[in-house]
């Protein structure tokens, strides 16, 4: 089953400041049949002007993924942790017990556009943590680049759920394949570009949400830029 929600489907909120595409129920936005898919509970495609950000404000018992891709965003939490996440770096934090925390865009010129995802996690009351790391274009190009996993996996960033985040960027004509485990769900969101999924196409800001198909093949058609989470 493949289900394709088109970029002009979803929730807008805008905000002078912020406008923020949110894929599941979020803040003002209810939906009782749209609260999340398997595990993942937020998909926020958010572009945040110059000067401004979210201030200081909690969370907790969440996995908390943002995946930067124009701009810088600077994260500030009550950790101790101060970093700029860039183009293509990954942050991941396990807000658990509860962590306070600030993102804010400091260019005096540049927007930031971002898309942050939370997973709910395998526990509740797990110590609050926080890393980041930098992933290349050349390191995803023509793959499905496993960045953040709650198993074993060379190089990505650790979660606490049996979910694994993908990154991708594939030229025209690039095609990759994922294996969808039994019972498990995926999630297809495309940046830029447009790709067939198992036949469907999905441009520039679609998504598609999947189960019991498997295995997905992803084509693109265009230069293309894209994510995929596999959740329980």
């Amino acid at each position: 089953m493949i289900q394709v929600i088109r970029s002009d489907q979803r929730y807008v909120m805008e905000a002078g400041w912020l406008k923020a595409h949110w894929h599941f129920s979020f803040g003002d936005y209810y939906d009782p049949r749209n609260i999340r898919w398997g595990s993942l509970r937020v998909f926020n495609d958010d572009y945040i002007s110059p000067n401004s950000g979210f201030p200081m404000h909690p969370h907790d018992n969440m996995e908390i993924v943002t995946y930067v891709i124009d701009g810088e965003l600077t994260h500030r939490d009550s950790l101790g942790n101060l970093g700029v996440i860039r183009p293509g770096e990954i942050q991941r934090m396990t807000a658990g017990t509860g962590v306070v925390h600030s993102e804010y865009n400091n260019s005096p010129d540049q927007p930031v556009h971002l898309v942050q995802m939370w997973v709910m996690p395998n526990q509740r009351g797990l110590e609050p943590s926080w890393e980041q790391k930098r992933f290349t274009q050349a390191d995803r190009q023509g793959k499905l680049l496993p960045v953040v996993s709650g198993r074993p996996v060379d190089g990505a960033l650790h979660m606490n759920q049996d979910a694994t985040f993908y990154i991708s960027s594939l030229a025209q004509g690039d095609q990759v394949t994922h294996k969808l485990g039994e019972g498990r769900h995926a999630y297809l969101f495309v940046i830029d570009g447009e790709v067939t999924l198992n036949g469907e196409t999905l441009r520039k800001a679609d998504q598609a949400r999947i189960k019991q198909e498997d295995p997905l093949t992803i084509k693109a058609t265009a230069p293309t830029e894209l994510v995929l989470w596999d959740t329980i």
